[in-house]
């Protein structure tokens, strides 16, 4: 197989996957496999043989040239799946990925901010203006429901309920999420400035300026300024309030397979990773709860 065949068969792959993927994971892929196909430009020969060798040396001059764990896993991940894709054609026999080890990843927890400086953040005033009712309403959204970035931006009008919102997670996984009610006062507020921005036409729930679907950097940089207008000591990124979310949910309820559900996790571990409880909230509830965690004292010998 050579480069122009990767190509091509790599197109058809993205194709696919835009039939049940978000926009978000299409165009990671895109990069992974666009980076398979620069790196076989550059091997010797008019066809190389698809298979676990040349996928551990891509993975490895990936690994050389600086590329994170984490970016290396996804993109063992997303090769993976254009193999699979590769089998289901015909094209290849077996998924040579089976064969080549995930990167490890280091256990990287993101901060929550804490709870009583992030509600001092968001009951701040602001000039009441249409762009920031839009602001206020995000930011109340993301925290209130846990939603990703790409959850976000991808939300349309009618994917709100009184009390809840719908929303299409990873892979194309549907899920409802509550609102809370400080959260549909702002976005009540939002709905009812949107006409000014937004065309009769536009499906977006959240718009620019100019009226048209509010794009993931722009999003991004939206709550970066916030922070800074309005004195977070702290760099604010959409993760963050998701991650703030999880933990300050759990760490009150003590519900893990809940804020699974919440989340949007297909697994209980990478909740159990996403989210941090305080230890020692932890030992207490142990020390209080176990039959036997309290040794009792024993008779001193004779």
């Amino acid at each position: 197989m050579n480069e122009a065949a990767i190509r091509q068969h790599a197109e058809a792959f993205l194709v696919a996957l835009a039939s049940h993927s978000s926009p978000a994971t299409v165009a990671a892929y895109r990069q992974d496999t666009a980076a398979l196909c620069a790196f076989v430009s550059r091997q010797t020969g008019d066809t190389l043989a698809f298979d676990q060798h040349l996928l551990r040396a891509f993975l490895g001059a990936e690994r050389r040239r600086g590329l994170a764990p984490r970016s290396l896993a996804r993109r063992r991940a997303a090769l993976s799946r254009f193999a699979d894709y590769l089998v289901k054609q015909g094209v290849i026999d077996d998924n040579p990925l089976d064969l080549v080890r995930t990167p490890k990843q280091p256990q990287h927890l993101p901060r929550p901010v804490d709870v009583d400086t992030l509600a001092r953040f968001l009951d701040m005033p602001h000039d009441d203006s249409p762009l920031a009712r839009r602001d206020q309403a995000m930011l109340e959204l993301l925290y209130s429901s846990g939603l990703r970035l790409a959850e976000l931006a991808a939300l349309d009008l009618n994917a709100l309920e009184p009390t809840r919102v719908r929303v299409l997670g990873k892979g194309g996984k549907p899920r409802q999420v509550p609102v809370g009610s400080r959260a549909q006062q702002a976005l009540a507020a939002w709905l009812s400035a949107r006409p000014s921005l937004a065309p009769d036409d536009e499906s977006a729930l959240f718009v620019g300026q100019r009226g048209s679907r509010l794009g993931h950097r722009a999003i991004q940089k939206r709550l970066a300024q916030l922070a800074i207008q309005r004195g977070l000591p702290e760099h604010l990124h959409p993760h963050r309030l998701r991650h703030s979310f999880a933990s300050h949910l759990l760490e009150s309820s003590q519900d893990l397979r809940a804020v699974q559900e919440l989340l949007g996790h297909a697994n209980l571990s990478t909740t159990q990773v996403y989210t941090r409880l305080d230890w020692q909230h932890l030992a207490t509830s142990y020390d209080a709860a176990h039959p036997r965690a309290k040794r009792r004292p024993t008779r001193s010998e004779p």
